[in-house]
């Protein structure tokens, strides 16, 4: 005889619910488990993070799955199935959808290795993965959602209603939500055209840092001293802004130094292109040393580095000045700027160190 004609049609299908749970259960397990042994041998990253991302949606839709093929037998759990189906299927398809999305983009992320030193290729990759994993998800989500509605009753006959009385009612609404299309626009645009990347080095609202993440409607920056500015996505494409790695990240930089007009530079040259070419952070592209301005008690003396990237640049900046300040210091202290003063009588005074000697 039948277990269905034996037990009451509840406790029927809670324990045919139960079996079907548990069976499905057992078989993702093991199935799991078999795929992860075979991705330790594999040589590609991506076959475990693909492993990773599918394994608590494909659990759900495994037990869905399997609620489903009981049903066929338990009248119960069929009525009940039948009303939950309509929503819930859209909910696990588009969860799917997201992992698979989601572990592709990973995939292709670990191909792409930011640590190099000539990571701008790596960077561009990573910037549009992320800006088009953020719209597909986006894409995504609107989807479900409105498949999810309109599984609910009725939700056709109202929909019908808000399309024959959409004319002021859609004006509103895209008056509202203006500033929330007009950043999507922008994050699909900077997919596109690359004003920036992620780790780029920018300067925005005079403040100097690296592109941290990029979003759909905003772009977090991270400052130098660790705080982050959060920037939206149509500043970069409406406002001016420094893109120090836009291209490559190698950079020039000036030292300055304020000398005394009677200061021989032949001795200060020599002694900083020996400082430059003996420096770990001097990418050997150029290196130079000029007087750029003469003022009445100074001339200004600018030295030129190069170095591989912008915090290589301000290293290498502050070891020269430093150095250089200590050169002048122990071999030409007289080459300091000093404020010169004229007595009546012809008499040259000098005001260093706010004495007069």
């Amino acid at each position: 005889m039948p277990l269905t004609t034996l037990l009451p049609d509840p406790l029927t299908a809670l324990i045919a619910g139960a079996l079907a749970v548990g069976v499905a259960l057992v078989l993702h397990a093991v199935a799991f488990r078999f795929m992860k042994r075979l991705t330790l041998g594999s040589d590609s990253a991506g076959d475990a993070v693909l492993i990773k991302r599918l394994s608590s949606p494909t659990r759900v839709s495994l037990v869905a799955l399997a609620l489903v093929l009981v049903a066929r037998e338990v009248p119960m759990l069929a009525a009940v199935w039948a009303k939950v189906a309509s929503f819930l299927m859209p909910i696990l398809v588009g969860w799917m959808v997201l992992a698979i999305l989601r572990a592709l983009v990973e995939s292709m992320k670990l191909r792409a290795d930011v640590s190099v030193e000539d990571n701008l290729k790596a960077r561009r990759k990573r910037t549009k993965l992320t800006m088009l994993n953020r719209l597909a998800t986006f894409i995504v989500v609107f989807i479900v959602v409105g498949l999810v509605l309109l599984s609910i009753p009725g939700e056709r006959d109202i929909g019908v209603t808000l399309v024959a009385s959409a004319g002021l009612a859609g004006l509103a609404v895209g008056a509202a939500a203006q500033p929330a299309l007009k950043s999507l626009i922008a994050g699909i645009q900077m997919a596109i055209t690359e004003p920036i990347n992620i780790d780029d080095v920018v300067i925005v609202e005079g403040e100097w840092g690296w592109i941290e993440d990029i979003h759909t409607t905003y772009v977090v920056v991270k400052i130098w001293d660790e705080r982050r500015l959060i920037v939206p996505t149509t500043y970069f494409l409406e406002k001016p802004f420094q893109n120090w790695t836009k291209s490559t990240a190698q950079l020039l930089g000036a030292v300055k130094l304020y000398l005394d007009p009677a200061t021989r530079m032949g001795p200060v040259r020599q002694e900083f292109e020996r400082l430059i070419k003996a420096h770990r952070l001097w990418d050997g592209r150029y290196q130079a040393a000029q007087v750029t301005n003469t003022e009445r008690d100074a001339i200004e003396v600018r030295l030129l580095v190069s170095a591989k990237d912008s915090v290589a640049l301000f290293d290498l900046r502050c070891d020269i000045r430093e150095a250089m300040l200590e050169w002048l210091g122990n071999n030409q202290p007289e080459a300091f700027a000093r404020t010169r003063l004229a007595s009546p009588d012809g008499i040259s005074i000098t005001m260093d160190d706010q004495r007069f000697d």
